[in-house]
């Protein structure tokens, strides 16, 4: 049975190479690379850059939420405050 350090290196291998691809995929874009074709019946749509841009934003806050929970830090929690006029 794995580990929570182990189990942590895992999904933070997984999410860097994932935003590897995530970056190739803009860099293709940006550089003119097609965003939809057809071929016959076939078709290919990838996303739009700005979708992108939000898809390897959000992947670079799960490495960086993983490096440090690696590092002994502990996951960011959410929390919301509600102010009171009483």
């Amino acid at each position: 049975m794995a580990t929570k350090k182990t189990e942590i290196q895992k999904r933070l291998i997984f999410r860097q190479e994932t935003l590897d691809e995530l970056r190739a995929a803009y860099t293709a874009l940006v550089k003119g690379g097609a965003k939809s074709y057809r071929i016959h019946n076939r078709e290919l749509t990838r996303f739009d850059i700005s979708d992108l841009a939000d898809e390897i934003r959000k992947m670079e806050e799960e490495v960086d939420e993983l490096e440090a929970q690696l590092e002994g830090g502990k996951a960011r929690k959410a929390f919301g405050i509600l102010p009171r006029d009483w």
